[in-house]
């Protein structure tokens, strides 16, 4: 091709750096149209390609940072309510405490309370027993004393009239032996 180039220079019409002119006007026609095809159609279309892949990331972008900022505001709400829960388990378990030493106290008294029911009622038992044994006991040592001042009298004190005229004397002075021997002590 080179060599055609070249003998059609030696012939002298054409030149090989200069082109002719019909052909370059038909190939800036041909670039001139080419480029109002790409200007106005391709152009465009890349364009409108390009905003829509810009809006799906941007709309990517815009909705993780809401769902970002949502999952932080979801979590402060947790951590809030978690907080809280932890205070009203803290008081609850406060005040069951405080319940729980105000029954063992109320049980410390109603304890102490039957206690003392219960040993005053012994008490008063016992000074009944006692009183019933007392005088069972001078009953007792009544009749001894009568059968062993008849044996030493040698005679039957059977009337119980005299017999317990002799045993409340009897008693009566061992009691105030025993006063007079009290108050010496």
């Amino acid at each position: 091709m080179i060599s055609t180039a070249l003998i059609q220079a030696a012939d002298g019409d054409a030149n090989p750096f200069f082109p002719n002119p019909w052909e370059m006007a038909v190939a800036f026609l041909g670039f001139i149209v080419l480029l109002f095809i790409i200007v106005k159609v391709v152009a465009p279309k890349f364009e409108a390609t390009y905003e829509k892949r810009v809006q799906a990331i941007e709309g990517g972008i815009n909705e993780a940072e809401e769902a970002k900022a949502e999952a932080a505001a979801l979590k402060a709400e947790y951590e809030q309510q978690l907080a809280d829960s932890r205070a009203e388990a803290s008081r609850t378990r406060e005040e069951a405490r405080a319940e729980a030493a105000q029954i063992v106290a109320e049980a410390q008294e109603k304890a102490a309370a039957e206690s003392a029911r219960i040993r005053e009622q012994a008490q008063a038992q016992i000074e009944a027993e006692r009183a019933s044994a007392a005088a069972q006991l001078k009953a007792d040592v009544g009749s001894l004393a009568t059968q062993l001042a008849g044996r030493i009298v040698g005679e039957a004190l059977e009337d119980d009239a005299r017999s317990q005229r002799v045993v409340d004397r009897f008693l009566a002075d061992l009691d105030a032996e025993q006063n007079r021997a009290g108050a010496t002590q």
